[in-house]
């Protein structure tokens, strides 16, 4: 199987969108790991259709006119992941969930660390929201993007983050 795709700036760094046929398949980040996301070959296509509706919603986002995503996905992992990520797309917009709630939420309360792990796999940043999963304790936790990023994207949805998250508390200068 061979994917698209093309990139995207943003307020996050340059996006890599990435197309399976007509599906959405991963956004990677600028300095992605190697391996997070694993995919097949890829080839660049700017006017792959899916990629363009992509750049345009995740650009409707950015400039705040955009709560909802309407994409088909195509999520490949394992059965664990997909579930995680399918429990991704509930969290409302603007609102955040914890490793554990997630854990819950898809019948396994004792799989925390996998729920974390698997979080970190999201190969569809954004739009399946890792970034509304932060700690039990409020606090922002690892992000493929980065907690800078994080911290961005929960801003600019307007969600109330405890102080002790704020990146200068993480990070005191």
């Amino acid at each position: 199987m061979t994917y698209t795709y093309t990139t995207l700036a943003s307020p996050v760094g340059e996006l890599k969108l990435v197309a399976n046929g007509s599906r959405l398949a991963a956004i990677l980040w600028e300095n992605d790991k190697p391996g997070r996301v694993r995919l097949g070959p890829m080839s660049e296509a700017p006017d792959n259709p899916i990629l363009i509706r992509t750049a345009e919603q995740l650009r409707e986002y950015f400039a705040g006119t955009r709560n909802r995503f309407e994409l088909e996905l195509d999520f490949a992992g394992t059965d664990f992941q997909k579930k995680v990520w399918a429990a991704l797309l509930t969290i409302p917009f603007g609102e955040t969930r914890s490793y554990s709630q997630i854990a819950e939420q898809i019948g396994n309360p004792s799989a925390v660390r996998a729920v974390g792990a698997a979080n970190g796999r999201n190969p569809i940043s954004i739009i399946a929201p890792c970034h509304r999963v932060i700690g039990a304790s409020g606090k922002l936790t690892g992000f493929a993007g980065g907690l800078e990023a994080k911290e961005m994207l929960l801003t600019l949805e307007g969600c109330e983050l405890k102080e002790s998250s704020r990146m200068d508390d993480l990070f005191p200068a």
